[in-house]
This record gives C-alpha cells, sequence and structure tokens, in this order.
C-alpha cells in the first residue's frame, strides 16, 4: 500500500470515530469498500440503534469482516427530479410538485440538493446549493410539457451527482414513462451500478413500469407507488425516515492471487441469524459494485 491511499485510510477511519462523517462514501478502492444500508420493520420504517454484530456483509459469497461501522444523520447530497412531461398532466403533476416541495422542506440545512425536470430532455431548473425556498418556488411553476426521456434524465442525475463527495441520492417522482429517451432501461441500471447514489422512486398513478423497482434494488434505495393524495403523506415519511437512519458498513475484502480488479462484486448484507432484535425486520442495500 502506497502512502496516500494509507494516509486517505487512516483519515477516513480517524473522521468516523470523531464522529465526522460528512465525507464518508461507498468507496470502490482495494482498500476498503464501504455501503449505506437501510433496516425497516414490518411497517417499513426505519430501524435505528442497531450495532456493527447486527450485521453480516458477503462480496462474492464470501463473509467479509466489518472494519468502518457508523449509523445515524450522514450528510446528504440529493438529485429531486421531477417529471413534467405531458403523460403527467392533471392531478399526477399536482401529486409530485406537493410531494417535492415537502421533500425540499424536510432536508436539512446540512444537506445539498438540486432539483431537475424530465420532458424531452432534463433540465435543471434549481441548481446545487441554490436557496432551498427558491427550490421550492421552481417546482411549484412546473407545467406540463412535451415527451418523456425519463431514461435520460435518471443518467444526467446520477453523472452529475458522481463527483460529489458522501452520500448520494436520487429521489425521482413521475410516471414512469418514458417515449424519448436514447438510454434504454439495461443501460440505466448499468450506470446505477456503477453509481454511489440511492435511487427513491415515487410512482406517480395507478403503475409502476419494472425499471422504478430495478433502480430502487440495484442502488439500496425504494420504491414507492402512491395514487392519491391519501398515500402521499406516507410516502414521504417512509423516505425521509429511511435518509435519516442509515448504517454505514465497511470492510477491507480479500482479493486473491491474479484476481482483476476491473469487474463486478456483488454484495450481500444481511441481519445477523443469530441476534433475537433483529427477527422480522428486512435490510436493503445495494448488490455490488464495480472494482477500479
Amino acid at each position: 500500500m502506497g502512502r496516500r491511499p494509507a494516509v486517505a485510510l487512516w483519515l477516513g477511519l480517524f473522521a468516523l470515530c470523531a464522529g465526522e462523517i460528512a465525507r464518508a462514501q461507498f468507496a470502490t478502492s482495494v482498500q476498503v469498500v464501504e455501503v449505506y444500508a437501510t433496516v425497516t420493520r414490518a411497517d417499513e420504517l426505519a430501524v435505528p440503534d442497531l450495532t456493527a454484530s447486527d450485521f453480516e456483509i458477503l462480496e462474492d459469497g464470501v463473509r467479509q469482516t466489518v472494519s468502518v461501522f457508523a449509523a445515524g444523520e450522514f450528510p446528504l447530497t440529493v438529485a429531486l427530479g421531477v417529471d413534467r412531461s405531458l403523460s403527467m398532466r392533471g392531478e399526477p403533476l399536482r401529486l409530485a410538485i406537493r410531494a417535492s416541495q415537502a421533500f425540499l422542506r424536510a432536508l436539512r440545512p446540512p444537506d445539498r440538493s438540486m432539483v431537475w425536470a424530465i420532458a424531452d430532455g432534463a433540465e435543471v431548473i434549481a441548481p446545487m446549493d441554490s436557496p432551498r425556498e427558491s427550490q421550492v418556488a421552481a417546482v411549484a411553476a412546473l407545467f406540463p410539457w412535451s415527451t418523456t426521456a425519463l431514461h435520460d434524465g435518471v443518467v444526467a442525475a446520477l453523472d452529475r451527482l458522481d463527483p460529489e463527495p458522501g452520500r448520494q441520492a436520487v429521489v425521482l417522482f413521475t410516471d414512469g414513462a418514458d417515449r424519448y429517451s436514447t438510454a434504454t432501461p439495461a443501460a440505466v441500471l448499468d450506470r446505477a451500478r456503477r453509481s454511489r447514489a440511492l435511487v427513491y422512486t415515487v410512482a406517480v398513478g395507478k403503475t409502476r413500469p419494472p425499471l422504478l423497482a430495478d433502480l430502487a434494488s440495484v442502488s439500496g434505495g425504494r420504491s414507492i407507488q402512491v395514487r392519491g393524495m391519501e398515500g402521499l403523506e406516507g410516502a414521504l415519511t417512509a423516505v425521509a425516515s429511511e435518509l435519516r437512519r442509515q448504517y454505514l458498513i465497511g470492510y477491507v475484502p480479500e482479493r486473491r492471487p491474479g484476481d482483476t480488479a476491473e469487474r463486478w462484486r456483488s454484495i450481500s448484507v444481511r441481519l445477523a441469524a443469530q441476534a433475537p432484535r433483529t427477527a422480522g425486520l428486512q435490510v436493503r442495500a445495494r448488490t455490488g459494485y464495480h472494482g477500479r
């Protein structure tokens, strides 16, 4: 291990011990792999107060030793996407606007956010670090327009978040219909696998396309369907609860001689079977990463 990687790893561990977790992130170096996990009860609310001994983590089916663990409200950088295409006109867009405004207001002051609108392209209507109320006002001004390049919009959001430090999330309000993108569903999923961002999709309307659930699954986020105002509050509560109660789990993976760095490595985070207090709980985390 060279001097620079060794120093970076030591500083990262020191920051976690000191509670300074602003720069903690899902890393894909051979030194340390870090992944965010969410644990929920049967009512889908997030569970706090678990410890490192409550978790097991496997890479490519091999159990790993947890060397970094932290829990709490990690700083967040979020890209909020609102589908404003013509397929969202009427009640779906009104729901998406209200939900987006409520979500923005629920963010904490240290959190950073941007808002982009999806139609025949991905338009940034409120850039990163613009005042929160300006972002709320930008969402309020949305009106139905044009066709839907949803896939391209998700890829653009992930690209924008990629250089940001710390925990990242994409929160997307959409009916899921795509009629214009150049990116295929497979390409969108591949981009999500290569990203560190958690993807939360809120399907507004009667159907939820499979891609929305797949994006949430591979990234460790969540996919929710909202059919009317009665489901809106619960969806927002669930997303806000998860983003405030997550676990950061890190390990140093073992590498066999001749192992190729540039390949997909599967990750499985699960709750320890011998821990009685984890009975009936569910854990979600991203499903792997590409070595770099």
